[in-house]
């Protein structure tokens, strides 16, 4: 009665956490858009862009780390 153990690396929750935050980064960037702040530079829009990154970021995490089925 062997039981095998799948340990899933953190990094690849790393990369969840960081498309979860890209996501709602990126989303309140899109609302700021249409209502800017009167800040400077808000017209490079930096939550647009952070959001994108993270998104970007943690795609690559979550593709190099994700969980393989080992072989029997």
């Amino acid at each position: 009665m062997s039981e095998k153990h799948h340990i899933i690396p953190v990094w690849f929750f790393v990369g969840v956490l960081f498309s979860v935050y890209g996501v709602l980064i990126f989303a309140s960037g899109l609302a700021e858009w249409l209502h800017p702040p009167n800040t400077v530079l808000a017209e490079l829009h930096a939550p647009v862009w952070w959001g994108a990154l993270l998104i970007v970021l943690g795609g690559v995490y979550c593709a190099a780390f994700r969980p393989r089925r080992q072989k029997a």
